[in-house]
């Protein structure tokens, strides 16, 4: 790995020429911009991958290191007091009554995906709130399982295909059970796991992994067994992870996919480079990356960080209309969350940011009290209707109901605590990496053994600037890494108000190694600029964003309150107490006009483009078109032709560039995260 190691020193931000004297007096702080860690070693204080597994780049930190502050704390309270806490009282997959998660022979009218769906998401905001109400519940279907696994090490509900044991359903529940472990260091959790992959181990190949969803996913399953064998070191271990790849869709293909299922692949096409970790075969690990670019360069010229795959990518729709599944998303975090660590690549916490701050947000109502299955970067209708061909889905699939979706009502609930889980990771030299920006108190050992805690300030993504103060009861050398986005150029750093001088690049991480004292002050600066991004294949539509957010037109929405149960996708299901007047869905409709193209210097966006910054907002929600601190004002023309086609959906862009005597118009940007509807990729005018 080549960097260049920097001495540096810090000086008084006083604007005064400091004699020779004075800055030797000043502390030296060792800095360097280095593109990733050296992970030659391993982090002393924290479980990591064990031989012959790959050395990791950086280690999750265990759950309960991170609390979390500001506008993620206030989306969890939202999903805590919304949907994701009250999931319970509506679901009928989440009834204790005839629930197979509650049997020991897996039997019962209740059971699939949709428990341990709920749960890793629920689970984990439980520790992450430390609420007491939401701890209890989590504990009561822990509980359940780790008292029912039957004497063959099976656990869950026995669903059969085709004479087969589907063991999809497990998969996740399994992720539920780290995390337990990790917040309670439960005992029953180790033996468990190993009794279950002594199972699996068992199953011969041709009735293991056969089913659809399963086969498509078996790295989910890889990761449980690695996480094990990096706490227990039981060599078989290593045998079955062997086994789940050899049965596992593959996901290796140059120029094709095992199926075009959006969840799957934003869950599976990680799968070649977690098994890298075993094999070090270096076309594992560009198997991933090219699976990641073969999407995006056929389904994905749009901004949001996704692709269009509303159900399932075809041949034909890649407009920016297209949407993506709010599972999609969270698998597609996931999965960068994970690649962040193996790899060591900034790339994959780019693309994290991306598809949180600029989709995640705004698959939800503004209280997270419903949600819809689809969400698109061009979406000017957010209805009841059945748009299909459209989209790929006959039914109400653009419908913000709490009470419809199934796998989306239930796995949403894991996108933003895993944001939080993640901001923080360990470093193989004992260090602490910040790699997702925002406000948090992270609680870790690093040095020698010495616990800090960092509390970080920052309104980022809608603020440039990061404060890191560090709390110890000594003195305490270690490297603190900060990462560098890579839209970002000329990030900037202080210590104690006193310039770091270091030149930090795009995609690289600045490393500060220092003996810190508590109280002790980092500030980093992220200078943010607008960018105009011209997507080539799609029309020569634009894009612009302002640091890592993109913006999107700014759409009066008009919602219209309906029935939930009247308006929810054909194969939802609920508990017959389940109130719909406490729980309504939402139609959106444009109550402004929405079909504008842009006239701007997309050279030199600056030129034509003004920037508007507001209070930040009072409810600490940033992402509705209220409450953005930040807007972005334009001019643009009216592209009268460019309408709502046949399916009821936004037309298709327009070829750019596009001519049109329609006068130019003042137009406002909104962040894209927090417009419900929104034009996001815009055609240009003459």
């Amino acid at each position: 790995m080549q960097f260049r190691n920097l001495k540096v020193t810090v000086l008084p931000m006083l604007g005064l020429l400091l004699s020779t004297t004075q800055v030797k007096a000043q502390e030296a702080i060792e800095a360097a911009v280095v593109k990733t860690v050296d992970n030659s070693g391993k982090n002393a204080f924290y479980v990591n991958n064990r031989a012959p597994l790959q050395n990791q780049y950086f280690t999750k930190l265990p759950v309960g290191s991170i609390k979390v502050n500001g506008w993620l704390r206030k989306a969890l309270e939202l999903q805590r007091d919304g949907l994701t806490g009250n999931l319970g009282e509506i679901s009928i997959w989440l009834s204790k009554t005839n629930n197979a998660w509650l049997n020991k022979e897996g039997k019962g009218e209740y059971g699939w995906e949709e428990l341990p769906y709920w749960l890793k998401g629920y689970g984990d905001i439980a520790y992450m709130l430390n609420d007491p109400k939401m701890l209890a519940e989590t504990k009561f279907w822990i509980n359940a399982v780790l008292n029912n696994q039957r004497d063959n090490g099976d656990f869950g509900p026995a669903v059969e295909h085709n004479g087969n044991r589907d063991l999809w359903t497990n998969m996740p529940m399994l992720w539920c059970l780290q995390s337990y472990y990790e917040y309670s260091k439960d005992p029953r959790v180790l033996p468990f796991m190993s009794r279950y992959f002594k199972f699996e181990l068992n199953l011969p190949d041709n009735k293991f992994l056969e089913d659809y969803w399963e086969n498509s996913r078996g790295g989910d399953n890889m990761l449980s067994v690695y996480w094990l064998y990096n706490r227990t070191g039981e060599k078989w271990l290593l045998d079955l992870a062997e086994k789940i790849d050899r049965n596992t869709a593959n996901w290796r293909q140059a120029s094709n996919l095992p199926n075009w299922h959006n969840v799957n692949i934003a869950q599976c096409f990680r799968e070649p480079a977690t098994y890298y970790l075993q094999t070090h075969n270096a076309s594992d690990l560009s198997a991933t990356y090219n699976d990641f670019k073969l999407v995006r360069n056929i389904y994905g010229q749009v901004p949001g960080g996704m692709f269009g795959a509303d159900e399932n990518a075809r041949k034909g729709y890649g407009d920016p209309r297209q949407a993506i599944e709010t599972c999609g998303m969270v698998e597609q975090m996931t999965s960068d969350q994970l690649l962040m660590s193996s790899t060591g690549d900034t790339f994959w916490a780019d693309n994290c940011e991306d598809v949180a701050f600029n989709m995640f947000s705004a698959a939800f109502m503004p209280d997270y009290r419903a949600l819809r299955y689809l969400t698109a970067p061009n979406m000017v209708i957010s209805d009841s209707k059945n748009h299909s061909p459209g989209i790929a889905n006959e039914g109400p699939f653009l419908m913000m109901n709490p009470f419809s979706s199934r796998c989306c009502q239930h796995n949403h609930s894991a996108g933003w605590v895993y944001y939080g889980e993640n901001s923080w990771m360990a470093t193989p030299d004992n260090g602490i990496a910040a790699q997702l920006y925002t406000e948090n108190k992270v609680h870790a050992k690093v040095g020698k053994g010495s616990i800090v805690d960092i509390t970080e300030t920052t309104h980022y993504p809608f603020d440039d600037r990061i404060n890191f103060t560090i709390n110890t009861k000594a003195a305490v050398n270690f490297p603190l890494y900060l990462r560098v986005p890579d839209w970002c150029a000329n990030a900037a750093v202080t210590v104690n108000g006193k310039a770091v001088r270091v030149e930090a690049t795009g995609g690289s991480y600045i490393r500060l190694t220092n003996q810190w004292k508590n109280g002790d002050v980092v500030s980093l600066r992220l200078p943010m600029r607008l960018k105009v991004r011209t997507w080539e294949r799609n029309k020569n539509s634009v894009s612009i964003s302002y640091g890592p957010l993109t913006y999107s037109l700014k759409i009066n929405e008009k919602y219209v309150e309906k029935d939930s149960k009247a308006t929810a996708i054909g194969d939802s299901r609920w508990q017959a107490g389940a109130d719909p007047t406490k729980w309504p869905s939402f139609e959106i409709y444009p109550a402004s006009d929405w079909n504008y193209g842009l006239a701007i210097d997309s050279i030199a966006p600056e030129k034509s483009i003004r920037i508007v910054k507001k209070q930040w907002p009072a409810n600490n929600n940033p992402f509705t078109n209220q409450t953005a601190p930040i807007e972005l004002i334009v001019k643009g023309r009216k592209i009268d032709d460019w309408k709502v086609d046949q399916y009821g959906l936004c037309g298709l862009l327009p070829q750019s560039p596009v001519s049109t005597t329609a006068p130019l118009t003042q137009l406002t940007l909104v962040p894209m995260g927090g417009a419900r509807l929104r034009i996001s990729a815009f055609p240009q005018v003459k």
